[in-house]
């Protein structure tokens, strides 16, 4: 069965072999982009394009055209390429061709294997100001292969498109490519495999019967593309192709066992120089595929229920079929073909969280102790680590799509903007069933553990903690800091002790940022401690008058920079006298929650993630002794 895609929907390839079919139905040009796992291109001479049509594992068209054909051997692309991009561009008013895709019909585009029968369709709608477009990608995963629906346009045009790539020079590289088309006819089409269109689909079903015109190229030029005007597709890539020898036919090549399931996750199983390195850049994998699966399904079934609505309408609106009964039976086909996509999509979704469950399994247990819950073991062989790691996890990303699967929040070191801890209820639901006084206890109880990631994950003296409790409410929460000796001073008491230690911090940062404008990094003070530090700050406002605030806010801004960060425990509300005075600070800062809250957005598909804050174990002890061990280390004691 041939599955229409929806933007950001992905589907299993069950052949490296592939042809992809594009109809436009007006001149576009075709091209693919050979990316790396991040999706950036290293060159120009990993595009195939018409005036380059041939690279390892990939043919282009040579010419702009109405229908294009693509073909791709994906084992024979090079080891490095993870993501083979399909673009389309429109040639421009200059070429005779259109200037942006809103004024003509929805590209069309179809994924087929070598036997010619479409694997999966995606009709790229919604296009408007753009000219260039990245259609499909082809992307490696866990040794498999997948087609995405992307369908992301570019205002900027292919310019734009090369840009995001990672490409540089794109404007100049963008206009050599366009120069080398001009909308020309195509070679010989052979008619797409039987498809049902959507009623708004609009392709261009008449076989063109021109041919392209040789290309320009070099005085040696290469191979005659294979023929698509009857009979089987050859599907070898050109430069591998060799001369035929006399003598008798060799036998054919024994059809492929077909792929027995998805492959067996393993942890790891990403680029990267170090371990960390690899399983870093496979959570985040992991996280962009949960992110585009529910993308995929909230959209299918969004669609589902807007074509649901209009059928149901025009039904309503023929008026000669309500005496006879029709428009019964086809709010009945309606519904059928409704729950029919519904039912697909969830089929996708079920699979694709399924992978991601067992590829959860394998890596959760796997990663290092910066990367790792509470309750994992590697916690109970802790050592001070020699180096910083790339991440600290502050906890766990989820969508309601499955609660049970939890990402890991990784976020960079070294931090580039302050975290707040908000002890106010908010919008959330489960804030609003605790009283007052246990939330704000469980917000200085995160503050706390976050505080003692990071400790943990620097080596010995490359991170120091300052504490700011102006009226001693977080003794009992803070015991764990103070009672080992991780702190570099008790924590700061009453308005006299937040201000010196404002104006420590503040002294700092004006001395750092002056050294490293100035090119004198030499030159600071020789007591000067080289380590990073965390204010972590208790109980805002209270404590603070109006130069603390300042001397806060200034801190927030310019801290980060010269590696002074703010860990902020406070309900905005408490701080509501200062009018919008405070905006820019908490905008500046990482807001977390000491409970279950979906606040965090993603600008790039529009979920909003639930965050589930790091929680201990009931009765654990690990938290003071990984905290022995640091201050040990920092003490040059043996732990």
């Amino acid at each position: 069965m041939t599955a229409e895609l929806v933007r950001g929907q992905n589907h299993p390839l069950p052949d490296t072999r592939l042809e992809i079919r594009v109809s436009a139905g007006h001149p576009v040009l075709a091209g693919a982009t050979l990316g790396d796992e991040q999706g950036r291109v290293p060159g120009a001479e990993w595009i195939a394009h018409p005036g380059a049509p041939s690279l390892p594992g990939v043919d282009v068209p040579g010419q702009a055209a109405a229908d294009q054909r693509l073909t791709v051997d994906l084992e024979a692309v090079p080891g490095a390429v993870h993501r083979v991009s399909v673009l389309l561009a429109l040639p421009g008013p200059r070429a005779g061709g259109a200037a942006r895709f809103g004024t003509v019909a929805a590209p069309f585009v179809a994924v087929a294997g070598p036997d010619g029968a479409e694997i999966a369709t995606f009709t790229i709608t919604g296009l408007d100001s753009e000219s260039a477009v990245v259609a499909l990608e082809l992307y490696r995963r866990q040794g498999a292969w997948k087609v995405r629906a992307m369908g992301q346009g570019y205002e900027g045009g292919l310019a734009a498109l090369l840009g995001d790539q990672g490409l540089a020079r794109a404007a100049d590289l963008a206009a050599t490519i366009l120069e080398t088309v001009t909308p020309g006819p195509t070679a010989p089409v052979a008619a797409p495999a039987q498809h049902v269109p959507e009623a708004e689909r609009v392709r261009r079903t008449a076989p063109v019967t021109a041919t392209d015109p040789a290309p320009a190229g070099p005085a040696n030029p290469p191979p005659t593309p294979p023929s698509t005007s009857g009979g089987p597709v050859n599907y070898a890539h050109p430069r591998r192709q060799a001369a035929p020898a006399p003598g008798p036919v060799p036998a054919p090549e024994p059809e492929r066992e077909p792929r027995q399931g998805p492959p067996t996750p393993v942890a790891g199983d990403a680029s990267g120089w170090s371990m960390d390195e690899r399983l870093y850049n496979q959570v985040w994998g992991m996280f962009e595929d949960l992110a585009r699966t529910a993308a995929a399904y909230r959209s299918a079934c969004e669609f589902a229920e807007n074509r649901l609505d209009r059928e149901l309408d025009q039904t309503l609106s023929d008026y000669r079929a309500r005496a006879d009964g029709a428009n019964d039976a086809a709010r009945a086909a309606a519904r059928a073909r409704h729950d029919e996509l519904v039912a697909r999509a969830q089929e996708v979704l079920d699979r694709d969280l399924a992978q991601l469950v067992a590829e959860s399994e394998v890596v959760e247990p796997a990663l290092p102790v910066a990367f790792a819950r509470w309750e994992n073991p590697v916690w109970q062989a802790y050592r001070v680590p020699a180096e910083e790691p790339m991440a600290v996890r502050l906890g766990d990303l989820h969508l309601p799509e499955r609660t049970d699967l939890r990402i890991p929040m990784l976020v960079r070191l070294p931090l580039e903007r302050g975290l707040w801890v908000d002890s106010g209820r908010g919008n959330s639901e489960a804030a609003g069933l605790l009283d007052e006084v246990e939330l704000r206890r469980l917000a200085l109880d995160c503050a706390v553990a976050h505080a003692a990631r990071l400790l943990a994950a620097h080596p010995a003296g490359a991170f120091t903690v300052h504490v700011v409790d102006p009226a001693g409410a977080g003794t009992a929460a803070l015991a764990p800091l103070v009672d080992t000796g991780v702190l570099a001073a008790p924590p700061a008491r009453g308005a006299a002790g937040v201000s010196a230690v404002l104006e420590q911090l503040t002294e700092r940062v004006d001395l750092l940022q002056m050294a490293v404008r100035a090119g004198a990094a030499d030159a600071l003070p020789p007591g000067l401690d080289a380590a990073r530090q965390l204010l972590l700050v208790h109980d805002f406002p209270h404590g603070f008058d109006d130069r603390a605030v300042t001397r806060l806010r200034y801190l927030a801004d310019e801290g980060p920079s010269v590696g002074v960060h703010l860990l902020m425990v406070a309900d905005r509300a408490d701080a509501s006298a200062y009018g919008p005075l405070l905006d820019p600070l908490w905008r500046s800062l990482l807001r977390l929650t000491p409970v279950a809250d979906d606040h965090l957005a993603d600008p790039w598909v529009g979920h909003s993630w639930s965050y589930e804050p790091p929680t201990l174990p009931p009765g654990s002890g690990v938290l003071r002794q990984v905290l022995g061990q640091v201050a040990a280390a920092r003490h040059g004691k043996r732990p």
